[in-house]
């Protein structure tokens, strides 16, 4: 049991906040949540003895500024809609900033690829951004902010930049279908070129990585970590596995990026959509040289295992039913 962490995690019933949340309380270190929806968060994290629920908003300044008092760390994991990203990414970001300098506490901050544009370099800890949209300008300027705070002393800053997530609870709009479509053997879904590699992370593997950093400590008041998690040779190949452990043929469709356009004219959140998908028009990927170096011991969870795992999320917690996978699970590893 280890007592070294005690831990604000900010969006913990999201993507990563709740990877990272089920980790620390694995490992039976004291977690704080603040949830908008005390019951869902109860759902989420039966029977966990380190946890305290705290129902209210990231962006009640004087609640958090409570909530950090004593924590050695403070996840940040809240996230908008890509259409509510300005005015309140920034205005929330400069909250927990505030709220870290009460006990100089680390803000552990999952970064993304959106700094960089559509590179076909990888991307190190120290590339220099080259964002093309409005959303990749300002990742470029909360990652500013936070180290312009952290070297001024206020806290410490650890950025762990990872690509696309999937996973258990990953419930945004263009994973979520995929595993609920695939369970009911219905069409799944891609985006502009499903024929390309793509660089995805599997949440719960990122979560470990995320918490190792934790612990390990820093050297520095701001560090920037890649995990680039696995590099599938295409969506194509990931759906194709998707559809054997679910003993169905599963139809593709690939929407194209003049849809998208076209929802635009009419929907805020497409027309942001629409400005990310050169993501999946090209392959954009994490160099995690520096990570992998560090914990040589650290293994993904096989392919297999994670797809199996996530399905049985998804069947249980979205569509009230079981899963079997219809074949032996088999380790698969794409890079």
């Amino acid at each position: 049991m280890s007592t070294t962490l005690n831990t604000l995690v900010l969006g913990a019933t999201g993507s990563i906040g709740y990877a990272v949340t089920a980790n620390l309380l694995a490992r039976q270190i004291p977690v704080t949540i603040l949830v908008r929806d005390r019951a869902k968060a109860e759902a989420l994290f039966p029977d966990a003895p380190t946890l305290t629920i705290i129902e209210g908003d990231a962006q009640d300044a004087t609640l958090l500024n409570e909530l950090a008092v004593g924590k050695t760390h403070i996840f940040h994991g809240i996230n908008y809609p890509y259409d509510k990203w300005f005015g309140n990414m920034d205005t929330v970001t400069r909250k927990v900033i505030n709220a870290a300098a009460i006990n100089h506490a680390t803000i552990v901050f999952p970064g993304n690829v959106y700094n960089f544009g559509n590179t076909t370099t990888p991307i190190r800890e120290n590339s220099t951004p080259a964002p093309i949209s409005r959303k990749g300008q300002l990742r470029v300027e909360l990652e500013a902010m936070l180290e312009q705070a952290a070297e001024a002393g206020t806290c410490q800053v650890l950025n762990v930049r990872l690509p696309d997530f999937w996973g258990p609870n990953v419930l945004n709009a263009g994973v979520a279908p995929i595993y609920e479509n695939a369970l009911k053997g219905k069409t799944v879904n891609g985006f502009v070129n499903v024929d390309i590699p793509h660089q995805l992370v599997y949440t719960k593997d990122a979560a470990e990585i995320i918490v190792r950093l934790m612990l390990h400590g820093q050297t520095k008041p701001y560090e920037v970590w890649n995990y680039g998690g696995e590099t599938v040779p295409s969506m194509r190949s990931l759906f194709g596995r998707i559809s054997t452990l679910v003993g169905k043929p599963l139809p593709v469709r690939v929407y194209p990026r003049l849809l998208f356009q076209v929802f635009g004219i009419f929907s805020p959140l497409m027309r942001e959509v629409n400005e990310m998908l050169y993501l999946w028009g090209g392959t954009v990927v994490l160099d995690d040289t520096k990570v992998r170096t560090t914990f040589p011991d650290f293994r993904e969870t096989p392919l297999d295992t994670a797809l199996t795992e996530t399905l049985t999320w998804f069947a249980e917690n979205r569509l009230k039913m079981s899963f079997t996978p219809a074949v032996k699970s088999k380790p698969v590893v794409f890079n």
